[in-house]
């Protein structure tokens, strides 16, 4: 008991919400279990109280019943009944507006650690009804809000800060409604696991990268040399407008590219052991700054780690490939 905040009021309160708190979270995902990907909500699990408004609406009508029976007026217990009976059909509504939809990770997109990570949750309406007001949510972070007309399936981004590399879970969330009238607040929680990957930090300052080695006479990659032309092959989506053969097309009306050979190529080589950090997440951050900055100029580069090494290239899967093995670096014995 000696841990329990009894100094301060508010800290008092504070410490036991959060247990609270914690309790149900843990019964509801007893109950629950773990849901699969694509889970549809069934009325059980659709939990519904009323909001600040609602019990203002309810004590206000709880005033009318008791005039109307005091003074006998047949007039306020009209009104008095109209008003319950309201109350009770958004009540209805209310859990009935979340019964029935169909929730499915759509994936993340990986980000660097300070920067928020995306979940996107797709949810589809079902019904022949339309559904109002949905959002989801988690802790103190939260979605838009949407309408679902009938068969209609929307993404809704729910942002998650993140502040170190590696994997970030996201092992529940919720959807709720306080449609109509926000006189109640309609929630589900579910408890699919979901993850995303978050690379490090940039580093701010880094020190200047290793000196580029250049070869010569031959190309990793025939796109990017521009010294001796080596013919022409179909247009991919993505080449360069400079490489395209606009004669070729004004002739034939097919799009073609121009091939180079013979170039010089040059790369990079990343080695986490010869970076004079001592710091491992500092040195993380150094290769991660460089990786970068060599992606965004279409520069080759190799990456060095202990036990693991990718050969010089670039594009987005040596990127992606690299900055993954930065992330995971340490976990799982690497």
């Amino acid at each position: 008991m000696s841990s329990i905040p009894w100094q301060s009021p508010s800290r008092f309160i504070g410490y036991f919400r959060n247990n609270a708190t914690l309790r149900v979270r843990r019964w509801a995902r007893k109950r629950q279990g773990i849901d699969d990907s694509t889970t549809t909500l069934r009325p059980g699990r659709v939990y519904i109280l009323p909001t600040g408004v609602g019990l203002v609406f309810g004590l206000m009508a709880f005033a009318m019943l008791l005039g109307s029976m005091n003074y006998n007026n047949n007039l306020s217990f009209v009104l008095t009944f109209m008003l319950i009976g309201i109350g009770f059909v958004a009540m209805h509504q209310c859990q009935r507006n979340l019964v029935g939809l169909e929730l499915t990770f759509a994936g993340t997109e990986p980000v660097f650690a300070g920067q928020s990570i995306r979940f996107q949750i797709a949810i589809r309406n079902q019904s022949r009804n339309a559904r109002y007001g949905i959002r989801i949510y988690h802790d103190r972070t939260e979605s838009d809000v949407h309408d679902l007309q009938p068969g209609e399936s929307k993404i809704f981004i729910l942002p998650v800060a993140t502040d170190q590399r590696g994997w970030i879970h996201l092992d529940r969330f919720g959807v709720r409604t306080l449609f109509p009238f926000e006189l109640f607040r309609s929630w589900a929680w579910l408890h699919m696991d979901l993850r995303g990957l978050v690379y490090p930090r940039p580093s701010e300052k880094p020190p200047e990268p290793p000196p580029t080695r250049t070869a010569h006479g031959h190309r990793q990659h025939d796109a990017r040399g521009e010294e001796d032309f080596a013919g022409l092959r179909k247009y991919n989506e993505g080449d360069s407008p400079r490489h395209v053969a606009w004669k070729a097309y004004a002739r034939t009306g097919q799009l073609l590219s121009k091939q180079f050979a013979g170039a010089d190529t040059s790369s990079q080589w990343f080695d986490f052991d010869a970076i004079p950090v001592t710091d491992i997440e500092e040195r993380l951050s150094i290769l991660t700054r460089w990786i970068a900055n060599s992606d965004r100029t279409m520069e080759d580069f190799g990456l060095r780690l202990p036990g693991l090494e990718f050969p010089p290239a670039h594009g987005e899967t040596q990127r992606r490939q690299c900055l993954e093995a930065l992330a995971l670096f340490g976990e799982d014995g690497k």
